[in-house]
């Protein structure tokens, strides 16, 4: 086998571990993980043992109009945004 082919032997058989493990350490510190070509993100997720929201994000407010409040547990972390490629400008005319 050629050098080249080992070394994407050895780092693909060393992705699916950091992978796994990465994927530990974003459940457990309670963050949400997106990944394309043209952004990674991290945001937060609420405490499943919060007090106030017990896991659910908020609570509705009732009123005429009801909305929902977030709770404290998520809201006010800030999101983590890397942006890899530009997003392509949609077309102005339709595709047909």
């Amino acid at each position: 086998m050629s050098a080249r082919r080992l070394r994407a032997d050895f780092l693909l058989a060393l992705a699916v571990p950091l992978t796994a493990v990465a994927v530990t350490a974003l459940e457990a510190s309670r963050w949400e993980l997106h990944a394309d070509r043209y952004r990674i993100e991290l945001k937060p997720r609420p405490h499943r043992s919060c007090p106030d929201c017990r896991g659910a994000g908020g609570w509705w407010v009732g009123g005429a109009n009801p909305e929902m409040q977030a709770c404290g547990c998520w809201a006010h972390r800030s999101e983590l945004r890397i942006r890899l490629l530009p997003v392509p400008a949609w077309p102005d005319a339709p595709p047909f």
